[in-house]
């Protein structure tokens, strides 16, 4: 008997045993992508072992975390393929599938969010973490499982026959007022952003902020923690130092010093013109030093300089 023929018989067949031939073909295609799954995720753990990259790190566990609900999931909607049910029977098994899919989703995306934050925001030096860029990832990380799982609930309720118009308007509404109560906090809260991707300064680094100068102790989500030479610590909020004109002398390769040299009026022109020249060969033969340049600069009171 073809398949063609095989299903036209399912189509016309009893209607528990349409039932039954779905759930022996569920069972069926569950095992084959466990099967599947399992092989998949032990070569991307075997390869993230030997890989230093983080990509294959997240991927591995993305296989690892897939649930036996979402293989059961696209079990169900394969079978629908083949096998016809009754509308009301397929509509909500259509329905379970895709609430279990959502599921994995969600899951997924957490997994994937804290891949990218964690590569991208957490600096790890001498095997200390920096605890304000972990506080910013972590809030980062929330703020997207947040955003990933609404999207998925809305999607859900969608499907589910739900509308969600007025709900998202509502959000909108609130998240808008929500916003213009806090604008400050927020306002700190995209600079301590803006400083972790920028990187105008990170901690250790030795700034100058207006009077103020020390080294950066903490970077946080609203504040920015300096260490006085005097040895108090000061507290910059992070949009007021991102509007500041900031000197960062840690990042300083070379510090340009000038300074002012005279001689007696009785200097004569060939001595004079001589002089810069002399200059530089004394700088030039000190360890770790430039010269830049020497001129004439003025007639002193008591030198020429």
């Amino acid at each position: 008997m073809s398949l063609e023929v095989l299903l036209r018989s399912i189509g016309g067949a009893d209607v528990w045993l349409r039932r039954a031939l779905a759930l022996a073909l569920v069972a069926v295609l569950v095992v084959i992508l466990s099967a599947i799954k399992s092989r998949l995720a032990r070569r991307l753990t075997r390869f993230a072992a030997a890989s230093p990259g983080r990509v294959d790190d997240v991927l591995a566990e993305m296989a690892n975390r897939t649930s036996g609900v979402f293989t059961l999931a696209v079990a169900m909607l394969l079978a629908l393929l083949f096998v016809p049910l009754a509308p009301p029977v397929e509509r909500l098994a259509r329905v379970v599938a895709l609430l279990m899919c959502l599921l994995q989703a969600g899951i997924w995306g957490s997994i994937a969010l804290r891949g990218l934050v964690e590569r991208r925001f957490v600096a790890v030096s001498g095997g200390q973490t920096d605890a304000g860029r972990a506080g910013v990832a972590r809030m980062a990380a929330f703020g997207g499982r947040v955003l990933i799982w609404s999207i998925l609930v809305l999607v859900a309720l969608a499907n589910l026959g739900v509308d969600v118009s007025a709900l998202i308007a509502g959000l909108g509404v609130g998240g808008v007022a929500v916003a213009l109560a806090t604008q400050n906090i927020l306002g700190d809260l995209f600079a301590s952003f803006s400083i972790l991707l920028d990187k105008p300064f990170v901690v250790g680094d030795f700034v100058v902020v207006g009077d103020f100068m020390g080294s950066i102790e903490e970077i946080g989500v609203k504040t920015t923690r300096v260490r006085s030479l005097g040895g108090e610590q000061i507290v910059f909020s992070n949009n007021d130092l991102l509007q500041s004109r900031l000197r960062n002398y840690k990042r300083m390769n070379e510090r340009r010093i000038v300074f002012k040299l005279g001689v007696v009026y009785q200097t004569n022109p060939s001595q004079l013109r001589a002089i810069p020249e002399l200059i530089k060969k004394i700088v030039n033969a000190r360890e770790k030093t430039r010269f830049d340049r020497a001129h004439f600069l003025a007639f002193g009171d008591s030198a020429l300089e």
